[in-house]
């Protein structure tokens, strides 16, 4: 086993003073240390070279390599390994070969100053990434725990809240904390005006007023909150068509035919960290589908112009896979080749063409069969009414 050659250091407002005197000693005998400005000026006792990070950040397993054979510390916010830099290293370089100092985290401070048990809150990042994402958290009575992007951050989040009917939410932002020049900032989202430090940690307490938009994570949102042409994955089969596809942490959707993106978005919302390319030939529904993306929290959300088998060459292998549109067996083939062990992939068909595809394909490969009907209550004159939606056959199955 490879002996440690690289420290990753959680150093916190207190600098060095707060370390662990074992942790202390380790900083003071490196020969490099790699980091922020802000974590240089907070050691800029010790004498050592001193490296930024690179930039592109991607060169920094590279640049951190070039050093190996030597006494190296990597200086990082707080825990290394929650939403910090430290997991990005540990995927890529052998975890025998680093030490962890961790450092109390934003999380636990912030938990600390607002008296909240960190096991009842949401603890999110958006430094670095898309603000956007945080949208699919808003729920009432959640409390979230943010790590921002900018001094601009807490103002967009409290847009996303007042837009929502959530603009009675408490909002703290931190910043410095354990530090001589911590501060703190109070308000509501509605009426969010402060200025506020770069750098710093984004607390809220979600307050939904009685119009408010209610957006689970569970499957089944309302037609309506998406942009969409008409054609689209209803409501309640879109239900039970993620039931069977069942997003799970970090999983990959490929859905083929995304359309208006309505089952890739809310696979997305589904579970934590998941991913979907979308594949669409027509740009003005890929529109559609990165504007519901974007307004539904999942920002992430890959779109690729292209009609199946061809758009599916180079794409990384899916853990689940919904064809929605351009069923065929060719299309089948080439998906369900690509398809991970205990994936799942789930076909919706409405057109009697593409159930005969369905059926044939049910009896050679098996799976589940099943005719999905939908009716919905609406005026018929002065009286109320069923009108039901067409159909749908929908075939699923687990690749074993």
């Amino acid at each position: 086993m490879a002996e440690p050659w690289l420290h990753i250091v959680g150093i916190g407002e207190d600098g060095m003073d707060g370390l662990l005197p074992a942790t202390r000693a380790v900083v003071e005998a490196a020969e490099v240390i790699v980091g922020g400005d802000r974590h240089h000026k907070l050691s800029e006792a010790v004498t050592a070279e001193r490296v930024a990070w690179p930039s592109p950040f991607d060169a920094l397993i590279d640049l951190l390599m070039s050093f190996k054979g030597r006494r190296v510390v990597v200086l990082a916010t707080g825990d290394p390994l929650w939403f910090s830099v430290g997991a990005r290293i540990g995927r890529a370089i052998d975890p025998s070969e680093i030490t962890y100092h961790p450092q109390v985290s934003a999380f636990q401070l912030a938990s600390a100053r607002m008296g909240w048990s960190v096991a009842d809150v949401e603890t999110l990042t958006v430094h670095g990434r898309p603000v956007e994402q945080m949208i699919a958290f808003i729920q009432p009575q959640a409390r979230l725990l943010i790590l921002t992007t900018g001094a601009e951050t807490p103002a967009k989040i409290a847009a996303f809240l007042t837009e929502r009917g959530f603009g009675k939410s408490r909002m703290t932002v931190l910043a410095a904390m354990g530090g001589q020049d911590e501060a703190r900032f109070d308000g509501v989202a509605e009426s969010w005006a402060h200025e506020v430090p770069a750098f710093n940690t984004l607390a809220v307490e979600c307050v939904a007023a009685p119009d408010a938009a209610l957006l689970p994570r569970v499957p089944g949102l309302a037609d309506e909150l998406f942009e969409h042409d008409g054609t689209m994955t209803k409501q309640e089969v879109r239900s039970v068509t993620l039931s069977k596809l069942m997003p799970m942490r970090g999983a990959l959707l490929w859905d083929i035919g995304t359309g208006c993106g309505s089952v890739a978005v809310e696979w997305m919302r589904g579970a934590r960290y998941a991913r979907a390319v979308g594949i669409e030939p027509r740009a003005d529904r890929r529109a559609m589908a990165a504007a519901n993306a974007l307004a539904l929290g999942v920002p992430k959300l890959e779109l690729i112009d292209g009609y199946v088998p061809e758009a599916l060459e180079g794409l990384e292998a899916p853990d689940a896979v919904f064809i929605g549109g351009g069923l065929s067996r060719e299309v089948f083939e080439a998906a369900w080749a690509a398809l991970r062990p205990l994936g799942r992939l789930v076909c919706n068909a409405v057109t009697l063409e593409s159930e005969a595809v369905l059926l044939d394909l049910h009896k050679e490969f098996g799976g589940e069969l099943v005719k999905i009907s939908v009716a919905r209550a609406e005026p018929v004159g002065r009286l109320t009414g069923w009108r039901p939606l067409m159909p749908v056959t929908q075939w699923s199955l687990i690749k074993r």
